[in-house]
């Protein structure tokens, strides 16, 4: 048995984290385990054993820097001692692949000329900052002759598009992937045949360093326009409709980033193609730490001051439930919309006594069909007979605010509360669409959301939400806009009031309405004729069929 001493060899870059140790002393390792895994600006790597045997000591830990040629471990072989230098052992043991046969030998005075080898490379799917993507296009075959940075497929989310690129330039031997499925972070994209030069000596020894190894994640998903330096407002615009996930950075920019508790929207990226690099974020903390200091000095600050930390402990027990990605997200477009949209809420009130005795004498016929006929297709049909008649809440504003986008189509999305979060599926076409269909539909697609089973297209392209509370209780509220649309209705819990006829009070059947909407885009008389157009049609459904 020999002690062999592996080191790290070249990672393509200066110094990479260890974020991870993957064996500890006894392990028994072959050629290709890893042993311990990296993460650098760039990306994460595992780094395999270069030969295999036991570990005999672990020489770092989780949280060292590491760079080209630190030791990483001891290992006891079964090889026989080499005969090269201590020099060549090193060599030896950096290579994470297999070296091909030694050339002839040539004259001592003589040098060969560079040589080139090939290696196998794995491409896996990058941290894509979200669980799951779907693959809506695969731009690679196997035989083709790709360049690094060249696109290999395209990934779509509820929120952007996103080209993952090549990290490497070589032939396609095998593609892993097909259109139409669903990948995640870490899974095997294609394998590349790579070229790769080294220049032999005199003696026919390998004079180069050791290859790279092959990287567990590739470069960090690139979106599909990379963001420039200096962002206009288009582009600004752009990134927050994508989300966090739509930057272009790396994920010890992104773990920084956590640590500072930065926005990576709010941040300019200087790297290239419009990376975003740690200079950027630190850059970012100092000039927000000279806004701040200027405006404790007495000039107005022109950003929300964050909410300070408390720690409640200090008044009692706590506990710390983490919030699920799907919370995270709506949060974060709840607050988005509402600091971007000037929001006002009009009220309103509908007597659907009529309505709810026409709905009561179905019972029989919707059992019949299997479903259940409530009150919120009837709501569907009013609100698209509204947006018919007042196209201008089936609109959205452009991105520098200077035109009205006025659509064709009539698609509404119902908000549906589920233990993961707040989903809202759209039902398309509700103006063409029977009472009957808009009820299963509306059934069928609240189930699909409480068993995370939506697909992204489930909830897009919607032109207008309805945000019901009837089920459980309250008198009116105020709902925010879903962005990009202009109008969302709030649709309370309806309960039996007194109302004059003109001669006497008669109990009626009310239904509280909070119609918010942007006040850019519609003023407060439209807000009013909606809602007053909705509570007629609902007081008497058969202005529907006009």
């Amino acid at each position: 048995m020999t002690e062999t001493l592996i080191k790290l060899p070249h990672i393509g870059g200066e110094s990479a984290d260890v974020i991870e140790t993957n064996v500890v002393p006894g392990d028994s390792v072959t050629c290709e385990d890893t042993v311990i895994t990296l993460e650098s600006d760039k990306a994460t790597m595992e780094i395999p054993a270069s030969v295999q045997g036991v570990v005999v000591e672990l020489l770092v830990k989780v949280g060292d820097s590491l760079k080209e040629g630190d030791n990483l471990m001891k290992l006891k072989t079964e090889a026989e001692p080499s005969q090269d230098s201590p020099a060549d052992q090193v060599v030896a043991a950096q290579s994470v692949v297999e070296q091909p046969e030694p050339a002839p030998p040539v004259a001592d005075n003589l040098a060969a000329g560079p040589v080139l080898e090939s290696r196998c490379v794995d491409v896996c799917v990058p941290d894509i900052g979200m669980e799951s993507a779907a693959v809506v296009e695969v731009a690679i075959t196997v035989g083709d002759e790709i360049e690094e940075d060249d696109t290999l497929l395209t990934l779509e989310s509820d929120k952007a598009t996103m080209d993952i690129p090549a990290t490497a330039t070589g032939t396609v031997t095998a593609v892993h992937v097909q259109s139409g499925t669903h990948i995640s972070e870490g899974q095997l994209i294609c394998q590349l045949q790579v070229a790769q030069s080294t220049t032999q000596s005199a003696s026919g020894r390998d004079t180069t360093k050791a290859v790279a190894p092959a990287l567990a994640a590739t470069e960090l998903a690139a979106v599909p326009t990379p963001v420039p330096t200096s962002q206009s407002p288009a582009v600004a615009s752009e990134r927050s409709q994508g989300g966090s996930e739509s930057v272009y950075a790396g994920p010890a920019v992104r773990k920084l980033a956590r640590e500072f508790g930065i926005d990576l929207l709010q941040v300019a990226a200087s790297g290239p193609k419009g990376r975003l690099l740690k200079e950027d974020l630190h850059t970012f903390v100092k000039n927000r730490l000279s806004g701040a200091t200027a405006a404790a000095g007495g000039s107005a600050g022109s950003t929300i001051a964050p909410i300070p930390e408390v720690d409640f402990s200090q008044w009692g027990t706590v506990e710390s439930e983490p919030l699920s990605r799907l919370q995270q997200v709506a949060a974060k477009n709840f607050q988005r919309s509402w600091l971007n949209i000037p929001h006002v809420t009009q009220h309103d009130q509908a007597d659907i006594t009529e309505l709810e005795r026409f709905r009561k004498a179905q019972k029989k016929i919707a059992e019949a069909k299997g479903t259940r006929l409530t009150p919120l297709p009837f709501i569907l049909k009013a609100i698209a007979y509204a947006m018919l008649e007042m196209p201008q809440f089936c609109a959205s504003l452009s991105a520098d605010g200077t035109q009205r986008i006025l659509k064709k189509y009539v698609h509404i999305g119902i908000a549906v509360d589920t233990p993961h979060g707040l989903l809202v599926p759209v039902i398309r076409d509700v103006n063409r669409k029977g009472l009957w269909e808009l009820a299963a539909e509306c059934a069928h697609k609240a189930e699909l959301a409480r068993n995370k089973q939506l697909k992204p297209d489930d909830m897009r392209g919607g032109c207008f939400t309805i945000s019901s509370l009837g089920s459980i209780g309250g008198t009116a509220f105020t709902p925010i806009v879903n962005s990009p649309e202009v109008a969302i209705l709030g649709v309370s819990k309806a309960q039996t009031s007194p109302l004059w006829n003109g001669k006497e009070f008669e109990p009626r059947l009310m239904l509280p309405l909070s119609l918010s909407y942007d006040h850019r885009a519609i003023n407060g008389a439209e807000a009013a004729k909606f809602t007053v157009l909705v509570a007629t049609l609902l007081a008497d459904i058969r202005g529907l069929l006009l």
